[in-house]
């Protein structure tokens, strides 16, 4: 098969489009045709700096097909099923295995680029707000990179749950504009402003109730000083990649909180994994919408990456093999 491949770690030119080993199926598991692959932050933060387990190298944990090869283990889900899927690698190739308990069944008639882009963004987005941030209708939510792929799912699903106010910070008024079609209340320019202060002047010095920070780094001190009283950042990942220093004493003395929140944990529980296929539903149905913002053939992984990581994307850019 072909893949986008690397033999070592670095920027988007370590990718290389060869052939590949084909995957083999579990017996547990299943093998896809790979139709749609959504470029995920984890991603490009493993190309940068993770493990290579396999050498060549296939980074990706989200991708969308039709399955071709199911494990003798496997009773619900057939050969010809379009599915959406996960797993820690994988997803930059032609073809890719995983479990089966990590596919999900698109809708007929759904839109399969669209159902490629929504397990682990509008998943973690759904953990970020409501597992962790007990997110209830008439709180104030800061949503950290709203343009990301997560951002743009919870400034959707805080809307939809009757938050007082959404609010959401990216690098330009122009990436701000586009999310209002999505919920957005009031956009923050973080290149420009300071976003405590103006978290403090937009809520009339109240804070945000729930914070749904992707960035970490330098940019998780500025959601733990926008925190109201009671307040609960969900920190999820560490798109920013610098190192996490922050000071939590203020946290104590307005009975804040800080979750950290990984949805590969528990991806493969009933709760999460209904939880998905419910998403993956509300999509179809129209009460939830993937915003993608870009395709490229897989032969351009780099150029895929290099544009995902120049910040001018708002929504996911996909794959296409």
């Amino acid at each position: 098969m072909k893949a986008a491949v690397y033999y070592e770690n670095g920027g988007p030119d370590v990718f290389r489009y060869e052939e590949a080993p084909d995957p083999q199926v579990h017996p547990k598991g299943i093998v896809i045709r790979v139709e749609a692959v959504s470029i995920e932050g984890g991603d490009t933060l493993n190309r940068f700096r993770g493990a290579l387990v396999t050498k060549p190298h296939i980074v990706g944990y989200q991708a969308a097909g039709e399955i071709v090869e199911v494990g003798e283990e496997v009773t619900h889900l057939k050969v010809g099923d379009k599915v959406v899927t996960t797993g820690a690698h994988g997803s930059h190739a032609a073809l890719r295995a995983v479990a089966a308990r990590t596919a999900w069944k698109i809708p007929a008639g759904m839109n399969l680029l669209e159902a490629s882009a929504i397990p682990v963004p509008f998943g973690t987005a759904h953990d970020c707000l409501f597992e962790f941030g007990r997110m209830q209708a008439g709180e104030i939510v800061l949503v950290q990179a709203g343009a990301s792929g997560v951002g743009v799912a919870a400034i959707q699903l805080a809307a939809r749950a009757g938050a007082a106010m959404v609010i959401a910070t990216a690098s330009s008024d122009e990436r701000l504009e586009k999310l209002k079609a999505y919920g957005l209340t009031h956009g923050i320019n973080y290149a420009r402003d300071d976003v405590a202060k103006e978290v403090w002047r937009l809520t009339d010095k109240h804070m945000a109730d729930v914070i749904v920070d992707p960035v970490g780094g330098p940019t998780l001190q500025t959601s733990i000083a926008s925190l109201a009283y009671r307040g609960r950042v969900s920190m999820v990942g560490a798109a920013g990649r610098e190192p996490m220093k922050v000071d939590v004493g203020s946290m104590m003395g307005g009975n804040r909180s800080l979750s950290g929140v990984f949805l590969g944990a528990e991806i493969a529980t009933d709760r999460v994994h209904d939880n998905i296929q419910q998403l993956i539903q509300d999509v179809a149905d129209g009460s939830l919408k993937v915003l993608i913002d870009r395709t490229f053939p897989l032969s351009e992984a780099a150029a895929a990456h290099r544009y995902i990581e120049s910040r001018q994307a708002v929504g996911r850019v996909l794959l296409i093999p």
